[in-house]
């Protein structure tokens, strides 16, 4: 069976958003202070890596395997990343991970938006 449009742009829109979270991380700082060690530093990285490959498989479980539920994982996750955003936003400041960050959010909601709606709703209600 072919994928839906809207499936396949879902699912594109939010590999690319999860390739923009990855090079968030990458450009995050991480300049040891008193209150973060490097051992600390080095944890949230590999964390974020657990998380983004986690999230990939999550993405492949809804656009190829029909889980309906991995969908809505997903919406989930963005509606609690973008609070958390918008407080690390406010105590730090806008910098290019957090810029990134934004454009990701942006991404994953035109591509979670497209999969509920369109061609896309039969997809994962089959």
């Amino acid at each position: 069976m072919n994928v839906p449009r809207n499936v396949l742009y879902f699912e594109v829109l939010l590999y690319a958003s999860l390739m923009l979270d990855a090079l968030s991380v990458a450009f995050e700082d991480r300049t040891p202070t008193r209150e973060r060690t490097e051992q600390m530093i080095m944890t949230g990285t590999l964390l974020s890596a657990v998380m983004i490959v986690l999230f990939v498989y999550v993405v492949w479980l809804a656009a190829q395997r029909r889980k309906n539920w991995a969908r809505w994982v997903l919406a989930a996750a963005l509606a609690l990343s973008v609070p958390s955003l918008a407080v690390r936003i406010n105590e730090v400041g806008l910098a290019l991970d957090s810029a990134i960050e934004i454009v990701s959010c942006v991404v994953t909601a035109v591509g979670l938006y497209a999969s509920f709606t369109g061609d896309a709703k039969g997809w994962f209600n089959a």
